[in-house]
C-alpha cells in the first residue's frame, strides 16, 4: 500500500510540474502577442500622431487687388509683360491693409515670407485664365509658406521649431483671430505631384506611378506564376532538373529584393537600355521578385485540392489538360489569388529595387503612361522624410498611412476573395 501510494504522489507531482509548464507556456505566448500588440499600437499612434496633420492645410484667404501699374502688366496674354510682372506685389499690399504700420521694405518682404513661393503663381494662373479680372478686387485663397503652417498647426509641440520672428507670430495670430488664415482638409496632397514646398506637394503622382507599376508587376507575375505553378505540380517529370528549380525558386523567395534591383539595372537598363524611372522597369523588376511568392502560394493551392477530384474527373474520360483547366484550377483559384494580392502588397511596399533603377527621382509631373518618369508611393515617402523642411514630416508620415491604407485594402481583399471564393469538401 506504502508503494502504491508512493507511485501515486510521483504521478501526481509530474502531473503538476506538466501543468505548470503549460500555463507558462501559454503565459509566454500570450506575453510574445501582446508585447506585438503593443508595439504594432505604438508604431500607428506614432504614425497616426505624426501624420494627422498632413491632411490639413493652412492657407490665407485675401481680398487682392490685381492692379496692372502695381504688376507692371498690361496685357496678361503676353508672354513677355508676365515674365516681367510682380505678381507679389498686389499680395503685399492687401497683406499691408491689415497692418497699415507695416509700410518699410523690411517690413514688405516679412510679409512676404508669410505666403509660399506658389502664391505669386497663383495669381498668374488665374490672369493667364480670366485676363478680364485684371485691375478687379478677387478674393484668393493662397496657400501659407511652411513656417506659417508649422507655427498655427504645432505651435504648442517642442518637437517643432518655430522659424519666425517675434512680430510674424504676433501678425499670424491676429490674422487667424481674423479668420484670415485659417485651416481646412488638405484636398492639394490628393491632387498635385511632388513639390519643394511642402503646401504644395502631393500623392497623386505616387500613387499613379504606383498604379502603373503594380499593373505591369500583376500583367506579367500573374499568368507566369499560375503557368509555373501548373506545370511544376502537374505535368513536370520528377527528376534533377525540376528539383534544381524547385531549390532555386523557394531560394528566390528568400533573396533581398535589393538584388532583384541590382538585376534590373544590369539586365533592363544596362543590356537592354531601357530608360530608367519609368512603370514599365519598375514593373518587371517587382515582377521578378513577386513570382517565387505566386508560385509558392499557387503550388500550395493546388496540392490542397483533394485527389478524389481528379479522379473522378479522369473516371469521366477527361484527360490531363481537362482536369486541371475544368477542375483542378477553378478550385485552387481562391488560393492562388490570395497568394498573388498578398506578393502583389508586398510589392507594393518595396522601395530598394526601386532606387537602383532610378524611380528615386524628383518627379513634379503626374504620369500619363507606362514609360513617363514616375515615383511609386515608398519612394515618395522616402523622399520626404529625408527632407529637412520640417513640413515635410507630417507629409511623410500621411504619405505613410496612405500607403497602409493601399495595403491593408490588398490583403483585406486577399481575405474576402478567399472566403468567397473557397469551396468546402
Amino acid at each position: 500500500m506504502t508503494d502504491q501510494r508512493s507511485q501515486a504522489e510521483i504521478v501526481r507531482n509530474s502531473l503538476k510540474r506538466r501543468y505548470r509548464k503549460e500555463r507558462r507556456f501559454r503565459l509566454y505566448g500570450l506575453l510574445a502577442i501582446s508585447i506585438a500588440l503593443a508595439s504594432l499600437f505604438t508604431l500607428f499612434a506614432d504614425i497616426i500622431n505624426k501624420g494627422h496633420t498632413g491632411f490639413i492645410k493652412t492657407t490665407i484667404t485675401l481680398d487682392v487687388t490685381l492692379d496692372s501699374g502695381m504688376m507692371y502688366l498690361d496685357d496678361p496674354t503676353d508672354e513677355d509683360q508676365r515674365s516681367m510682372a510682380d505678381f507679389m506685389a498686389p499680395i503685399i499690399a492687401s497683406l499691408q491693409e491689415h497692418f497699415p504700420t507695416a509700410d518699410s521694405a523690411s517690413d514688405r518682404r516679412a510679409l512676404g515670407s508669410l505666403l509660399g513661393t506658389y502664391a505669386a503663381s497663383e495669381v498668374r494662373d488665374l490672369l493667364i485664365d480670366n485676363p478680364d479680372l485684371l485691375n478687379t478686387t478677387q478674393t484668393i485663397e493662397l496657400p501659407a509658406h511652411d513656417r506659417v503652417s508649422v507655427y498655427v498647426k504645432h505651435a504648442d509641440n517642442p518637437r517643432y521649431t518655430i522659424k519666425l520672428s517675434e512680430q510674424q507670430q504676433r501678425w499670424v495670430d491676429e490674422l487667424v483671430e481674423k479668420g484670415v488664415i485659417d485651416t481646412s482638409f488638405n484636398d492639394v496632397l490628393f491632387s498635385r505631384g511632388d513639390s519643394r514646398e511642402p503646401a504644395n506637394a502631393g500623392v497623386l503622382g505616387a500613387i499613379v506611378g504606383s498604379l502603373l507599376t503594380m499593373l505591369v508587376t500583376l500583367i506579367i507575375s500573374f499568368p507566369v506564376g499560375i503557368a509555373a505553378a501548373v506545370y511544376l505540380e502537374e505535368f513536370a517529370p520528377q527528376n534533377k532538373i525540376t528539383d534544381f528549380i524547385e531549390v532555386n525558386i523557394n531560394n528566390l523567395a528568400a533573396v533581398p529584393s535589393i538584388i532583384f534591383g541590382l538585376l534590373g539595372l544590369a539586365v533592363f537598363i544596362g543590356l537592354f537600355g531601357m530608360p530608367r524611372s519609368v512603370p514599365v522597369v519598375g514593373g518587371l523588376v517587382l515582377a521578378l521578385m513577386t513570382l517565387p511568392t505566386i508560385i509558392i502560394s499557387s503550388r500550395a493551392a493546388i496540392k490542397s485540392v483533394p485527389p478524389s477530384i481528379r479522379e473522378a474527373a479522369e473516371g469521366v474520360g477527361a484527360s490531363k489538360m481537362q482536369v486541371v483547366l475544368h477542375h483542378v484550377i477553378p478550385l485552387a483559384m481562391p488560393g492562388m489569388l490570395t497568394g498573388s494580392i498578398i506578393g502583389m502588397a508586398q510589392a507594393l511596399g518595396e522601395t530598394a529595387p526601386l532606387l537602383l533603377i532610378g524611380m528615386v527621382a524628383f518627379i513634379v509631373d503626374i504620369p500619363d503612361g507606362f514609360f513617363s518618369s514616375a515615383t511609386v508611393l515608398p519612394v515618395q515617402i522616402y523622399l520626404w522624410a529625408s527632407s529637412s523642411e520640417q513640413g515635410f514630416v507630417e507629409l511623410a508620415s500621411a504619405g505613410i498611412m496612405v500607403l497602409l491604407t493601399f495595403m491593408m485594402s490588398m490583403n483585406a481583399l486577399a481575405i474576402w476573395l478567399r472566403k468567397r471564393l473557397e469551396r468546402r469538401w
